[in-house]
């Protein structure tokens, strides 16, 4: 847009140049132009110094912003830019923010006077400014936004307001702990859900980033449980197809880990993640989809990945002793897994009644808050230190 506004004026008022600068310390930056065929002279990502220029003598009032004639303004001829490029014709206004602040200038010039040139052209091109200053105020308010979410993820990363949450999976038939599923917790503010986090640093640009060092904090605590029980971690498709996850599983005992997708979207190439974990699959390594029952993208993702493992959504397994049509469907996926030589969990298991209807189904394995809530690290060692059990 604002290209095509410097277009639309420059030609309107016969210039050979059109521009939106900003001010940066002693320096003009030159971030929109429209000048063609004097690309060399001028582009974008250009500057100058405020020292040469215009600008701050049209602020100052020494200059005026309206110059069909350079030559009749002795404080443009005293200025060396004015003959070596040469300017003979200058119009200018300086950009405001809300703040009241000045932003910079938008500006059309050209080497020759033009005293057809009306102070209705200067109408113009005030409008121009204004709508310029609308786009960039909104333009900044979005860099300010995506600023701000950065630093709150960067500081979340380097300062390690990270811990982890640990999740037991138990055994229906032996009511015996198998695994942990590890979940993300955040002490830095905002206080909120850590799927929000997880969404801002995909805003930011810092996904990978944060997933894989919470990814790294889990797995750090494999040594602490016994050598049969494993770690479930969660790993969005562009984390997996990552070198640094990758980097990360070649020093792990990556038969004690298992990967969960978490994308609700449809993954754009599957082969892709197929060969990268492909690798440490063969070692051991097993692939979970989570909310299996609740969504197109989640059977796109068993049928193309073949999982070891299926989730079964909470909303699936939620008073699944009293609604017929959640126990065909969660029958279909368990006759579904047995033919594909994966196994069934079922996720958000809060009653007795649900375990017992579950068991019947011939699912194998649950979690939920009736078996067990998300605790920190010295509270879930002692699951397999006692006797628990969800039989």
């Amino acid at each position: 847009m604002m290209k095509r506004m410097l277009e639309v004026i420059r030609r309107h008022l016969r210039m050979e140049v059109a521009y939106i600068s900003e001010f940066v310390g002693n320096r003009a930056v030159f971030r929109d132009v429209d000048a063609p065929g004097l690309e060399a002279m001028i582009k974008v990502g250009d500057s100058v110094s405020l020292d040469d220029v215009y600008c701050r003598h049209i602020l100052a009032g020494r200059l005026p912003e309206f110059m069909p004639d350079t030559a009749a303004e002795p404080t443009a001829v005293a200025l060396p830019i004015t003959q070596a490029l040469p300017i003979g014709k200058h119009l200018s206004v300086p950009i405001h923010l809300k703040d009241g602040s000045v932003y910079g200038m938008f500006c059309c010039l050209g080497p020759h006077a033009d005293h057809t040139l009306r102070q209705r052209d200067m109408q113009m091109m005030r409008a121009f400014a204004e709508l310029a200053s609308f786009e960039i105020e909104r333009s900044l308010t979005v860099q300010r936004t995506f600023d701000e979410k950065r630093t709150r993820v960067r500081k979340a990363i380097d300062e390690q307001q990270i811990s982890i949450v640990y999740q037991p999976i138990w055994h229906v038939a032996t009511g015996r702990p198998l695994g942990l599923e590890c979940l993300s917790r955040f002490s830095a503010p905002p206080s909120r859900p850590p799927n929000e986090w997880f969404a801002e640093a995909a805003e930011a640009g810092l996904a990978i980033e944060l997933e894989v060092a919470a990814i790294k904090l889990a797995l750090s605590s494999l040594p602490c449980f016994p050598p049969e029980a494993y770690l479930t971690v969660n790993a969005s498709p562009a984390t997996i197809l990552s070198p640094e996850l990758s980097a990360l599983l070649a020093a792990l005992p990556v038969e004690r880990i298992v990967i969960e997708l978490t994308e609700h979207e449809m993954v754009e190439n599957y082969n892709e993640i197929i060969a990268a974990l492909q690798p440490f699959r063969t070692r051991g390594l097993r692939l979970a989809v989570d909310d299996a029952g609740t969504g197109y993208s989640s059977l796109q993702h068993i049928l193309y990945l073949r999982p070891d493992l299926i989730k079964l959504d909470m909303n699936l397994t939620r008073n699944i002793d009293l609604d017929p049509s959640r126990r065909a469907l969660a029958s279909a996926l368990v006759k579904f897994a047995r033919e594909t030589n994966s196994r069934i969990i079922a996720e958000g298991v809060e009653t007795e009644a649900e375990l017992v209807t579950l068991r019947q189904l011939g699912i194998e394995k649950v979690q939920g808050y009736l078996l067990g809530r998300p605790e920190p690290l010295a509270a879930a060692m002692q699951i397999f230190q006692t006797d628990n059990r969800a039989a």
